[in-house]
């Protein structure tokens, strides 16, 4: 049961960020219109990242499990935790803020990088972007010893 809920969760979770970026996304911006769009998918990153969160746990928990102190060695198990870091930044540090600046309407506001809803939406998609390769290193690796 363990290898088979590691490997879905790993289609889930980094699966789920490359259709959501490449696809979903995209789609929406070009069916909506921007606000609404906007709304869905950061609806979409919001859920995603709760997956990434309960998978990169269980991820990294079934890593040591199984290979002991020797899961500290493994290239798999530091994208495993670079991807995790990733996903709490966003969801935890970078979401609440664009959020607040949607809430408040301002594009003006000013934060820890001097900018408003731009500037926090370019960090967080930098932040995606990294999390997306690391995932596919990952994916990429899996299996090799």
């Amino acid at each position: 049961m363990g290898n088979g809920l590691k490997n879905i969760l790993t289609v889930l979770w980094i699966g789920g960020m490359w259709i959501i970026g490449l696809a979903v996304t995209p789609v929406l911006f070009a069916t909506l219109d921007r606000a609404s769009a906007g709304l869905a998918a950061g609806k979409i990153f919001h859920l995603i990242g709760w997956i990434g969160i309960a998978a990169g746990l269980y991820l990294l928990i079934y890593r040591i499990w199984f290979e002991g102190l020797r899961a500290f060695k493994t290239g798999a198990f530091w994208l495993l935790i670079g991807m995790l870091v990733c996903t709490l930044i966003n969801q935890f540090a970078i979401f609440p803020i664009i959020a607040g600046i949607k809430s408040a309407l301002s594009q003006s506001a000013q934060g820890v990088f001097g900018g408003g809803f731009a500037n926090w939406h370019a960090i967080s998609t930098g932040i995606y972007m990294i999390q997306s390769a690391l995932g596919l290193l990952y994916v990429w690796n899996m299996d090799s010893k």
